[in-house]
């Protein structure tokens, strides 16, 4: 696919296995095969996390943050690999993720993730998310892929 690529929902839903509540990207605005992705997850006050997280004052779990840029990352990696219905992908490590302006109801986050680094099933992810143009949260993100037979029940 070329950076011109846009995928809706329905294509996301053909990639990664997440499912609501917690498929975390919304729309895909941009993907170029084997080096970058740009997507959307548009943040609204019905969120489940946001009864919790916290009532007084809703605010984005930078957990939740990251594992949208991590689902952007696993689209943009199913995208640079041969076959890979066959594959099936986990996160193994975050470095270094600062979280620099809190998330909240209407912000709408640009994911963007860039493949840094491949070393044998291990794909390193530089990704960042902004709200207007704004940095929040930045950081390393690794994902390590398996085998889909490899797994238990898939």
């Amino acid at each position: 696919m070329t950076s011109d690529a846009v995928l809706n929902i329905e294509d996301i839903l053909k990639f990664l296995p997440h499912r609501y509540p917690f498929l975390l990207v919304d729309r895909i605005l941009g993907l170029d095969s084997g080096r970058s992705i740009q997507a959307l997850k548009n943040v609204t006050y019905n969120e489940e996390f946001f009864q919790g997280h916290f009532p007084f004052a809703r605010i984005m779990p930078g957990v939740l943050i990251v594992e949208a840029m991590a689902q952007a990352g696993g689209i943009l990696i199913y995208h640079s690999i041969p076959e890979p219905q066959t594959k099936f992908m986990l996160f193994s490590k975050i470095e270094e993720m600062k979280f620099r302006r809190p998330v909240v109801p209407g912000d709408q986050l640009r994911l963007e993730a860039e493949l840094t680094r491949v070393k044998g099933r291990f794909h390193q992810l530089h990704g960042r998310a902004l709200v207007d143009g704004e940095l929040a949260v930045e950081g390393i993100m690794w994902a390590s892929l398996m085998e889909r037979t490899d797994i238990h029940g898939l």
